[in-house]
């Protein structure tokens, strides 16, 4: 089921959503990094912890962000928290380059969820795995997808053999953080 926050569409499981809280809550990163906005709703959502935690802001990416989107978010976003959008694939290197221009040395909770194919989020785990340091999370999204029946009724390049959970086995052999 679709959740939203303050309004604007999350694609996030509610209970997702909420374990994302307890681990930022007890973490305290600066800055909380979303590898695929989607239609805004748990960008959102992080803005909120960002204001209640005291935590520097969300920096989102996506490979389209809609104009009246990034105007919603920005009217919606709570006063003295940053949010950063921009707008391109996570695995070109100039995105990444500008995510580590805001982030320098800061502590970063990074949650990838944007394209779900094995290359792509290998791809980022190799990237973004950069930014986490002890103590710090890195969440990959939808690893279910290896367990699910291939979905034909909404046919993806992704699916059982090809999806997030390969790509995390796949990392985690060569990495040992």
């Amino acid at each position: 089921s679709l959740t939203n926050w303050f309004g604007e569409p999350s694609l996030q499981l509610t209970q997702d959503l909420f374990a994302f809280q307890e681990i930022i809550y007890k973490t305290k990163p600066d800055y909380i990094l979303e590898i695929g906005v989607a239609w805004g709703g748990s960008t959102l959502f992080h803005l909120n912890l960002c204001k209640s935690l005291g935590l520097k802001g969300v920096i989102g990416v996506d490979i389209y962000i809609p104009n009246d989107l990034k105007k919603r978010l920005n009217k919606k976003k709570p006063k003295n928290t940053s949010l950063k959008l921009i707008e391109g694939s996570s695995v070109d290197i100039k995105v990444f380059n500008k995510i580590k221009k805001i982030i320098k040395n800061k502590k970063v909770f990074v949650i990838l969820d944007s394209n779900h194919t094995h290359d792509h989020v290998f791809q980022e785990l190799q990237k973004y795995s950069q930014f986490v340091g002890k103590g710090s999370y890195l969440i990959c999204g939808d690893t279910i997808v290896e367990d699910i029946p291939e979905q034909k009724h909404r046919p993806r390049e992704w699916g059982p053999g090809n999806n997030p959970k390969t790509a995390v086995d796949e990392f985690l052999k060569q990495n040992d953080r």
